[in-house]
């Protein structure tokens, strides 16, 4: 059975204002001296937010019990030191976003200018085990159009400064803004694979193999398939929906290439059209179908998903689980729907984060 992972991205928040703080070193500092060596936190680009990693799980069970837990221990740590964490993909309040003081997260900010300053965004990547690159690049190829659907599933990012974006995952948006993001064509090998990522690190460009930052990649430190789609998730079983539901395809895709079905190509224009349909709607309106490249009701295409991945969640004992988490967030909505629904409550952004944060350890 493929083994799982994720690594979610929190916003570090005031407990009583809700406004970001930058106190990653500390939060960080202090993870490190309560759980020497277990390597579960790390930095990110910017000093607001803070990351951990699951470790790999071939139980959907287990996954999202670490997944609650490590929210758990992140807050723990936060609060140590006066602020807490919140999942949300990108502040509801305003932020000037503060830059680690690393050589990377410099070279970034000096390469990228306002659009590093500015990428305060969380996001979940998600690791799904694959045998070897070939097995990889045939899932990456054979994935592509379904992934906007996890976008939508997860979309949790409908305030951007203080202000309604008009998108349920704005996220997504911004992080398009870095030069390496996006849909890809297909591979058709791991040699063509390899060769594309080598090519554009030779541009100069980005710095490293660790800034392609492609909708799904090879991970480039462990044997998975990383899917980089999603906005955090406000809820931890909302994040192992996700998980589930991309382990699901992974293993789909795998099937149709070990039985020599060819990956369908809509194209990278439909591919980012698709992407900017999700992000705008979540699970509100319409969606494209990744059949058929069309508007369609987004109910219609979250249960075409479970259609297409319904054998391998079956044969993984996940069926059940991902029609479960599918219908409820249906019937509930997501992270961005529930923001809105606070917001239309309390009339205060401010509240909308605070309440938030006790959803992100519910």
């Amino acid at each position: 059975m493929r083994t799982v992972g994720v690594e979610e991205e929190l916003l570090l928040v005031d407990p009583e204002t809700g406004e970001p703080r930058a106190m990653s070193a500390a939060v960080l500092a202090r993870a490190e001296r309560e759980d020497a060596g277990q390597d579960v936190f790390e930095k990110e680009l910017h000093e607001q937010m803070v990351e951990f990693a699951t470790h790999p799980q071939s139980s959907m069970d287990s996954l999202h019990a670490e997944i609650a837990r490590c929210r758990k221990e992140a807050a723990g740590h936060a609060e140590e030191i006066g602020c807490t964490v919140a999942a949300l993909a990108t502040s509801p309040l305003p932020v000037s976003p503060a830059v680690g003081m690393n050589e990377r997260y410099r070279w970034m900010e000096q390469q990228y200018g306002i659009a590093a300053r500015e990428q305060l965004v969380m996001g979940c990547h998600v690791h799904v085990s694959v045998e070897s690159d070939e097995e990889g690049v045939a899932v990456l190829d054979r994935l592509r159009p379904w992934l906007s659907v996890l976008t939508a599933l997860s979309a949790n990012s409908p305030f951007w400064q203080g202000k309604d974006s008009g998108y349920a995952s704005y996220r997504s948006r911004v992080w398009q803004r870095w030069p390496s993001a996006g849909p890809t064509e297909p591979f058709g090998s791991p040699e063509r694979y390899h060769r594309r990522v080598a090519e554009m690190v030779a541009t100069g460009t980005i710095l490293d193999e660790g800034m392609i930052y492609f909708d799904a990649r090879l991970s480039d430190r462990y044997p998975t398939v990383e899917v980089r789609v999603s906005d955090v998730a406000l809820h931890a079983e909302t994040a192992g929906l996700v998980a589930t539901l991309t382990r699901g395809l992974v293993e789909t895709a795998a099937r149709e290439w070990r039985e020599g079905r060819e990956p369908v190509d809509p194209g990278v224009s439909l591919l980012r059209l698709s992407a900017w349909q999700a992000a705008r709607s979540g699970l509100t309106g319409e969606l494209l179908h990744p059949e058929t490249m069309r508007r369609t009701p987004a109910e219609a295409v979250v249960r075409a998903l479970l259609d297409h991945t319904a054998d391998a969640l079956s044969d993984h004992g996940d069926l059940d689980r991902a029609r479960e988490g599918c219908e409820r967030l249906l019937r509930d909505g997501n992270g961005a729907m529930t923001q809105r629904a606070l917001m239309e409550r309390t009339d205060s952004l401010r509240d909308v984060v605070t309440e938030c944060v006790r959803h992100t350890q519910a």
